[in-house]
């Protein structure tokens, strides 16, 4: 072989390289009008008036008008925060040594109240200097820095006792707004329970969520509905081994104080990603987890940079910790405990359950340590997938669980639109919410499973495979 044709094949292994490179490292970008045209002219009626004149949609200030809900959207993500905060205030053990507020003393399900209303509210108030106290002194403590500084970015600061007692007074009317905020949310439920259609009744509680603050608790139990819904696919041959590389997570979540425990005893974690992961490895849809690369998609600058540090620590040999804490007092239903017995042990070092006591409570604990060479395949994007997408790379599975019920029926078709554009074809999007297929859009709903997470009334969820066609 003559030399210059041994120098053009190596030139063109190095553009190939290259072109590789930047392909792998595509950066979200927001959609052109033309990219979602045919969803404003489906659902023109909700199409906002700021981009209409008269009944014709203004194809011209899509860009602004792009740029500027995605801000809009994005200024959520405090409200978001400070619910947070509040659940941690309610629930939360590390900061105090009073008892948790019970969830029925909350507008809950149970008809007896075990406190009087006097009680509860000193209950809420002795919780919440005590919170005050602790954010006044954080220490290392990631979440007492992360709800002071929210806090000190809203003009609220701790130097004297006058600026704590003003915090502790705006944090008592959180509780009130959160707990008001409830009591409507029962209401709407009860209202969609009463529907007689169950389509009906599952497309009203995908966008429960639409007018709140964005959240990113999180909690084990959609991962376990995500392996059903997994396990049935390949069961019918819908799923076939091998057929999974590409993965993107929407709204990967990052546990502060979930809204069902509040647990806080340990450091802040992101669970799904490693679960999915977990959940291929396990129905044998991939051999190893290390074959998979996994993508996460958020709004969150809190949970972007939680999982880029993660990145970095697996790239210099560092393991994940994830603890996963059960209420052992809950009913379960007895595939969801076998379910939190097992996850994990694909992708991680075995670890026995751990009954261990916090703040007079009984809680059982699993500490699952993820091999580096794992975690290093999951990388975080920025990304609001209303106004956004990625053009690389074509993902065979998007999840998405308790992210949709935040938008309402527009959103959720431009996320629609944008899913299906990141999708290869035949690739799926599983969510736990319902999500418009409108004619053309290139997505059909083909198949769904439901599971019940105990015996408790609403503790379950029914999740849909969707396929790019």
């Amino acid at each position: 072989m003559r030399s210059f044709e041994r120098v053009n094949i190596v030139l063109r292994g190095v553009t190939a390289v290259v072109l590789l490179s930047v392909i792998a490292s595509a950066a979200p970008r927001y959609v052109a009008y033309a990219e979602v045209s045919d969803v404003l002219t489906a659902l023109s009626g909700l199409v906002p008036a700021e981009l209409k004149s008269g009944d014709t949609i203004r194809a011209g200030e899509w860009p602004d008008w792009a740029g500027r809900y995605d801000r809009r959207i994005r200024s959520r993500i405090a409200a978001g925060d400070q619910e947070t905060v509040v659940n941690w205030l309610l629930f939360g053990t590390t900061f105090t040594k009073q008892p948790r507020v019970p969830l029925d003393e909350l507008g809950g399900a149970s008809p007896r109240r075990r406190l009087t209303d006097v009680q509860v509210a000193n209950l809420i108030g002795d919780r919440t200097v005590d919170l005050v106290t602790a954010l006044a002194n954080p220490g290392q403590d990631e979440r007492r820095i992360f709800a002071r500084d929210l806090f000190a970015n809203q003009g609220y600061t701790l130097a004297a006792p006058p600026d704590r007692l003003r915090l502790i007074q705006h944090l008592l009317q959180l509780v009130t707004d959160v707990t008001t905020e409830r009591a409507r949310l029962a209401k709407e439920t009860e209202a969609i329970r009463r529907l007689d259609d169950t389509s009906e009744q599952f497309a009203a509680r995908s966008k429960l969520f639409r007018d709140r603050g964005l959240s990113a608790d999180t909690s084990f139990r959609p991962n376990f509905a995500l392996e059903r819904a997994l396990a049935t696919m390949k069961d019918k041959g819908t799923l076939r081994s091998g057929s999974i590389r590409e993965i993107a997570v929407i709204g990967p979540g990052l546990d502060f104080a979930d809204k069902a425990s509040g647990y806080d005893f340990y450091p802040q974690q992101t669970l799904q990603p490693f679960a999915l992961i977990d959940s291929l490895v396990r129905l044998g849809i991939v051999a190893d987890g290390r074959m998979l690369h996994v993508t996460t998609l958020d709004l969150s600058p809190r949970v972007n940079a939680h999982l880029r540090t993660m990145n970095q620590r697996a790239q210099a040999g560092q393991p994940y910790r994830i603890r996963l804490p059960l209420n052992p007092d809950a009913p379960w239903q007895p595939d969801v405990l076998a379910y939190w017995k097992s996850v994990g042990d694909r992708i991680a070092s075995p670890s026995p359950a751990v009954a261990t006591i916090v703040n007079g409570e009984k809680v059982n604990v699993r500490t699952l340590a993820v091999r580096p060479d794992v975690a290093a395949r999951i990388d975080a994007d920025d990304l609001n997938v209303v106004v956004q997408r990625l053009d690389q790379p074509k993902f065979d599975l998007i999840v998405a669980t308790n992210v949709f019920i935040y938008y309402d029926l527009l959103d959720q078709a431009l996320a629609m639109t944008n899913v299906r554009a990141m999708l290869r074809r035949g690739g799926f999007l599983l969510s736990n919410n319902s999500m418009p297929v409108l004619p053309g859009s290139g997505m059909q709903s083909v198949g769904y499973v439901t599971v019940q997470y105990s015996s408790l009334q609403d503790d379950g969820d029914h999740v849909v495979w969707y396929r790019a066609e």
